[in-house]
C-alpha cells in the first residue's frame, strides 16, 4: 500500500531550531514521516518514526538522491554558523566555512533533492533559514551576513524559477536560545543585553521557529513563495523610541 503520509527532509534537525521542528512535526495531529541529514544523530535517535541519514554540508556531494524517498513534500535546511569577529581578523578560511555551510549546503542538498520535491506535485515547499544580519548592519557578522544574503537571493531566484510547482520561502531570525548562540548568551549579562536591544525584549525562541517552519510547510501557506519573514522581535524594523 501505497504510503499516504507528508515526507518531509529536514537537515540539521538534531539541535536547536532544527530539533524543536522535528519535535513539533511529529507532534503534529496529522501523521509524517521525517527524514533527518545530520552529521550525527544524537537525541534524534530516541525519537520514534524518525529516520536519520548521513550529511555533511561541506563536502561536495553531502547527500545521495538515491539515499532519498520518491517523493519529498518539503525540505528544512537549518545547518548554520556563528562566527563573529572584526572584519580585520577573518580569514578566507571563516568565509569559506561559512559559505559552505550555509549557502552551498543548501545548494547542494536542493539539487539532490528537487527531483523528490517536484514528485510532490503543486504542494512541496522549501524553508532556509537567513538571519537578521543580512538585513542590517551588525558589527562582526560580515562573513555571515554574506553568506546569508546569497541564501536570500537563492530563494527568490529559485521561487521565481520552480513555481508553480514546489515554493521557497525564508525565515530570518535574530539571535535565537540554542547551543549554536550560547557564547553569546552564556551569562546573565550577556543575556540581558540581548533581550534589551530588541523592541520586544525578548530573544529567540526555536520553538517560535518551529511554529513558522510548520505554518510555511502546510497548506495554510500556499499562496506565500519568495519571501523573506523577519521572525527578530522587530530588531531589523523597529526603533523604539
Amino acid at each position: 500500500m501505497e504510503d499516504s503520509r507528508k515526507t518531509y527532509l529536514i537537515a540539521g534537525g538534531n539541535s536547536g531550531i532544527g530539533l524543536a521542528t522535528v519535535h513539533r512535526l511529529a507532534a503534529a495531529p496529522d501523521p509524517c514521516r521525517i527524514i533527518c541529514a545530520v552529521r550525527r544523530p544524537g537525541p534524534l535517535e530516541f525519537l520514534r518514526g524518525v529516520e536519520c541519514l548521513p550529511f555533511d554540508a561541506t563536502v561536495a556531494e553531502p547527500l545521495s538522491a538515491a539515499a532519498l524517498p520518491d517523493r519529498l513534500d518539503g525540505l528544512v535546511y537549518c545547518p548554520g554558523t556563528i562566527e563573529l569577529r572584526p572584519f580585520s581578523r577573518l580569514r578566507d578560511e571563516d568565509f569559506q566555512r561559512d559559505w559552505e555551510i550555509n549557502f552551498l549546503g543548501a545548494v547542494r542538498l536542493l539539487r539532490a533533492a528537487l527531483p523528490a520535491l517536484k514528485k510532490a506535485g503543486s504542494g512541496a515547499s522549501v524553508v532556509l533559514f537567513s538571519s537578521v544580519a543580512a538585513k542590517i548592519g551588525l558589527p562582526f557578522h560580515a562573513s555571515i551576513a554574506a553568506a546569508k544574503g546569497a541564501v536570500e537571493a537563492l530563494a527568490r531566484s529559485l521561487a521565481a524559477e520552480l513555481a508553480p510547482a514546489i515554493r521557497v520561502n525564508v525565515l530570518a531570525p535574530s539571535l535565537t536560545d540554542t547551543p549554536l548562540a550560547a557564547p553569546l548568551l552564556s551569562t546573565p549579562e550577556k543575556a540581558e543585553a540581548a533581550r534589551q536591544r530588541h523592541p520586544l525584549r525578548a530573544i529567540g525562541d526555536p520553538n517560535d521557529l518551529a511554529a513558522a517552519v510548520e505554518f510555511l510547510l502546510g497548506a495554510e501557506s500556499v499562496f506565500l513563495t519568495g519571501q523573506v519573514i523577519a521572525i527578530d522581535g522587530g530588531l531589523s524594523t523597529l526603533k523604539p523610541l
